[in-house]
């Protein structure tokens, strides 16, 4: 079974959004589906993309899951975004970020430890 992704994240003010999550993801959207969505294609057939809904803005939690989290983090961190908490589960670490609304996206992966 082939898996892939589209996953949607609410937004009350869509021009607002949009700047927060270029700089996120440090990309420029990958398509625009009409003028209230913008998408990301994150990996071959895996998506995020933001649409202004005010009534459902601020509820989604999502993770996005990479090679390395740290250096992403920091990489995230130079476009001048700061994550407001890690989680760390043993070798798992998330790194929770929230846009303007309130909706949370991590960046999560295995981390290397030492000791």
């Amino acid at each position: 079974m082939a898996v892939g992704v589209f996953a949607g994240i609410p937004v009350r003010d869509y021009a607002s959004a949009l700047e927060w999550y270029k700089r996120f993801l440090g990309a420029e959207p990958s398509f625009y589906p009409n003028d209230v969505e913008a998408v990301w294609q994150l990996a071959e057939d895996r998506y995020m993309y933001i649409i202004q809904d005010p009534v459902r803005a601020g509820g989604a939690v999502s993770m996005i899951w990479v090679d390395d989290p740290v250096a992403e983090v920091g990489r995230i961190s130079g476009r001048g975004l700061e994550p407001i908490d890690v989680e760390k589960h043993g070798p798992v670490w998330k790194y929770v970020f929230h846009d303007d609304d309130g909706n949370e996206t991590g960046i999560g992966g295995e981390v290397a430890t030492t000791g």
